[in-house]
């Protein structure tokens, strides 16, 4: 089975992340970095490419973090993809120079697996996620915090 790299699984939960629980405020990386078990460093660098690509916006200060860019249903899954996966040699096969099987043959059906591929990811977007999120009880950031004991 084909599955997306870490890189863009940890990028797609990170806004995802963001997407759940930033309508109190800034969402901080260092927290998104905590719950998903990776070092800051390395988000902080996915996170600075989906910034300059359009899905979040950074907000600087001591209560700073991220926050989407535009609204939910407005983003999707490809979107996302799109953005990270900026080295088009990882993505296209065109310029294969093997054999005739593999470019007149293997490559088309690549190709067609990562059209269909991205077709559906463009159809997925962040509301949507949201929403199935809520209805499987997943709590939110914000209630977490207010679970307390006296």
């Amino acid at each position: 089975m084909m599955m997306p790299s870490k890189k863009l699984f940890y990028a797609v939960e990170a806004v995802l992340y963001v997407a759940y629980n930033g309508q109190q405020g800034p969402i901080s990386g260092r927290d998104i970095a905590t719950r998903q078990g990776l070092p800051a460093r390395y988000l902080e660098q996915l996170m600075q490419k989906l910034v300059r690509g359009g899905i979040l916006r950074g907000v600087r200060g001591p209560h700073g973090g991220y926050l989407l860019a535009r609204e939910r249903r407005r983003i999707t899954v490809g979107d996302i993809c799109e953005v990270l996966t900026d080295d088009k040699d990882d993505q296209d096969l065109q310029g294969y120079a093997g054999t005739p099987l593999g470019g007149e043959i293997v490559v088309r059906v690549w190709d067609s697996v990562h059209k269909n591929t991205m077709d559906y990811l463009k159809q997925v977007n962040l509301a949507e996620l949201c929403e199935q999120a809520s209805n499987k009880q997943i709590r939110k950031e914000s209630e977490e915090k207010m679970d307390f004991a006296i």
